[in-house]
């Protein structure tokens, strides 16, 4: 019986990650939840699942849910908050894997904490390793905790790289469904709305993700993820338009060989996957082979998406480069979903915080933190004299 920890356990990840669960009570169990904000997903959660401990955003939204299941009866569940309380989470010792899936780098002290208590990790979160995994993956090889990834790309590869050794890639292909606007002239970007970038042709996810995908800085934090994941230079990591998102991704070898990975879309596959490993378990998840009669690859605009031209910069000098393309990234799509700054104004902030940053490499967590804030800053200040600048 394998015990998880669920950081992230009301959004899609850690949902679909319960409904495996559910589909295979012999095998996994539900050990502790960081739940964030969602206080009543929270509370039908601890019903369901009687965690031994749930972690909410809040003192306030913790002492809600810890008088709800008393009145339940089940004041046997700790309730804690804040980032103490999800790096309890994630250290549970009765867990044995810890599923990181909260947004951003929200995630990133409990994740470390997980590595240096010896847990494996199975990470939905790439901000964790755009931000820090030259530091998580070298605490991880020190304790030889197993990072086993979610996201379908770079599970895609994980998968695919079983079949050789490490030494015999050559280099690894990531997809990317080319957003909505793969086709749109580029003159008319100009023009695009909120409205129209959140309409995602292959994938239904959050928001940020969703706007991540129509510039391609998505595929750009997953180059990054990709380097620090698979020890692989950024020149080995490529990434190739595919609009049927069939192909999750392609590992070829030095002999010319390119091997695939397909599946439904349907991220339970990934997580199934991960917490599985070494082992495959059988599921009802299957794949439509008539999928497969229609297949384009084609490469990236990069004029057409700056964003990966910037995210492969940034993978290059790593460090701060790589914190701060993360977080400008999240400052300017929360602008641009408020309707602040149009599409385009996007990769314009990310490459103007890009170009205020040192090449420094941190040490620790709290230096990346400070990173992290110190990039956020930059890009309000941006937005900010820009806005100025247009009222002026």
């Amino acid at each position: 019986m394998k015990r998880i920890a669920i950081l992230g356990s009301t959004g899609s990840i850690g949902q679909s990650t319960l409904s495996i669960v559910e589909s295979y009570p012999e095998r996994f169990a539900v050990a502790s939840l960081a739940a964030g904000r969602n206080v009543d997903t929270a509370y039908q959660q601890c019903l369901r699942w009687h965690p031994r401990i749930v972690s909410l955003a809040t003192e306030e939204l913790a002492s809600d849910l810890r008088q709800r299941l008393r009145r339940e009866g089940l004041s046997d569940i700790e309730v804690v908050w804040g980032s103490e309380g999800t790096v309890s989470v994630a250290t549970l010792p009765e867990a044995d894997f810890v599923v990181s899936a909260i947004v951003g780098v929200a995630g990133l002290e409990a994740t470390y904490a997980a590595v240096l208590a010896g847990k494996t990790i199975g990470l939905a979160n790439k901000e964790a390793m755009v931000a820090a995994g030259e530091i998580l993956t070298a605490a991880a090889r020190e304790r030889n905790v197993a990072l086993l990834p979610i996201d379908s790309e770079h599970n895609a590869v994980h998968q695919c790289m079983r079949a050789g050794e490490r030494g015999e890639v050559r280099q690894i292909w990531l997809t990317a469904s080319g957003g909505p606007f793969r086709t749109l002239p580029i003159e008319e970007f100009a023009n695009i709305t909120v409205e129209q970038a959140l309409r995602h042709p292959t994938w239904v996810m959050g928001r940020r993700i969703t706007i991540d995908s129509a510039t391609l800085l998505n595929k750009g934090l997953e180059i990054i993820e990709a380097c620090r994941l698979f020890d692989l230079p950024p020149s080995a990591v490529r990434v190739t338009v595919h609009p049927q998102s069939t192909v999750h991704s392609l590992v070829e070898y030095v002999d010319g060989s390119l091997l695939a990975q397909i599946s439904v879309t349907d991220m339970r596959l990934p997580i199934l996957y991960a917490l599985s490993y070494p082992e495959r378990v059988a599921s009802e998840l299957r794949f439509d082979m008539q999928a497969l009669a229609d297949l384009h690859f084609e490469p990236p605009d990069l004029e057409r998406f700056p964003c990966l031209r910037l995210a492969y910069e940034a993978a290059e000098k790593g460090g701060a480069h790589a914190i701060a393309l993360n977080a400008a990234d999240e400052v300017a799509v929360a602008a641009f979903l408020e309707r602040a700054i149009p599409f385009m104004g996007i990769p314009g902030t990310i490459e103007r915080v890009l170009e205020t940053t040192s090449e420094t490499h941190p040490a620790t967590i709290q230096e990346v933190l400070t990173l992290d804030c110190q990039a956020r800053a930059t890009a309000r200040r941006i937005l900010a004299d820009s806005n100025t600048g247009r009222r002026g």
